[in-house]
């Protein structure tokens, strides 16, 4: 009988962005790989799809369905393992497999734990949910030092084990910097000037992804720097507020706001510099991009965060909610190009660490070794 794999993540746009060499590799090594995610039809390298009717809210009725959908699926075949991505889609397929005996080997996978210390006791609502299913956590894999402690304090690993990834990492072939001129000529295309110093943050509009207090802080720098211009590129429920607060603030024409973005590997080298203003992160894939490009970040001083950004030698690190220190971050680099480029030759080595080369031999025997 075939071994049969089953990856689970709340959107589609995951599984294919970080999750292709490891379908692709487990297909190869004779597994027959699933893919569940909402709206899921054809993903590369994967069997069967499976459309889950997950909806963002936890305590959405849709999610209870997808609770449902899944157990039924468990009961029907016989999987060997599930590899399970992001906070709800992860919850809910171990969810699903709580009351069933015969359980496949359950593999976490955390992106970033959506709770902190800082929470207070709101963190209950996504620490419940984590401690519930720990239960049926076989192999429990982190991201960040910080995640790895809240695992330890909280034993959101249950009785299996616990471990530490550098990532899925970061395709480097890919992610690299562009020739001069090509640089100039695609620059010039999009209406930058050759001066312009030009940042930008790829995230989905969120109250998690702070573009609001970006916006503030660029505004505030913008006034003394008449050649910064910032990229808020993705989608989301707060992009058209994003927009009008860009317009209140008096900055909307030095902002763009193009959209869900395709080959990100054709944009960060168009960019100086690279922000976020994230309270939270796992260990974001778009800073880790950028800095691949050789660029330089300003971003909070938060988990994840911490764990890429070394301040002052490869960008700065900020305090969340202190607008005035991240637009001073931004003064900085868009003063000068001399510490873009010295901090982006060090952003670059630095990000070696996470580059694809590296990081899939680490994930498949860390993760995926059980299986092996």
């Amino acid at each position: 009988m075939a071994r049969k794999i089953l990856f689970c993540a709340s959107t589609v746009s995951h599984l294919t962005r970080f999750h292709l060499p490891y379908l692709r590799e487990l297909r190869n090594r004779g597994f027959e790989v699933w893919a569940a995610a909402p709206g899921a039809r054809e993903i590369p390298y994967a069997g069967r799809c499976v459309d889950l009717p997950l909806r963002k809210s936890m305590a959405s009725p849709e999610n209870l369905r997808a609770v449902r959908q899944l157990r039924a699926l468990l009961r029907e075949e016989e999987f060997t393992a599930l590899s399970l991505h992001t906070a709800l889609a992860s919850a809910v397929a171990r969810a699903a497999a709580l009351p069933l005996r015969r359980r496949p080997l359950v593999l976490n996978v955390v992106h970033g734990y959506l709770f902190g210390e800082e929470s207070g006791a709101g963190r209950w609502k996504y620490l419940l949910p984590e401690k519930l299913c720990a239960a049926v956590t076989d192999l429990t894999a982190v991201m960040n030092a910080e995640d790895l402690r809240l695992a330890q304090k909280y034993r959101l690993a249950g009785h299996g084990a616990l471990c530490s990834i550098p990532g899925m990492g970061v395709d480097q072939w890919k992610f690299r910097p562009m020739p001069a001129l090509e640089r100039a000529g695609a620059r010039a295309a999009l209406g930058f000037h050759e001066d312009d110093a030009v940042a930008m943050y790829a995230a989905e509009f969120s109250p998690r992804k702070n573009q609001a207090a970006l916006l503030r802080a660029f505004a505030l720098a913008a006034a003394d720097c008449p050649r910064l211009r910032l990229i808020l590129a993705g989608d989301g429920a707060l992009r058209e507020e994003c927009r009008a607060l860009a317009q209140s603030l008096g900055v909307a024409d030095r902002v763009e706001f193009p959209g869900q973005l395709a080959a990100m590997e054709r944009w960060w080298p168009l960019c100086d510099f690279a922000v976020s203003s994230s309270r939270s992160e796992g260990l974001p894939f778009n800073l880790m991009e950028a800095m691949s490009c050789g660029l330089p970040v300003a971003a909070t001083r938060v988990k994840g965060h911490v764990d890429l950004v070394e301040h002052g030698r490869t960008g700065f690190l900020c305090t969340p909610g202190a607008d005035a220190e991240l637009a001073a971050a931004l003064r900085e680099l868009a003063r000068s190009p001399a510490m873009r480029e010295r901090m982006g030759q060090e952003a670059a080595r630095r990000a070696e660490a996470w580059s694809l080369e590296r990081v899939f031999p680490q994930v498949m025997q860390t993760v995926y070794g059980a299986l092996l």
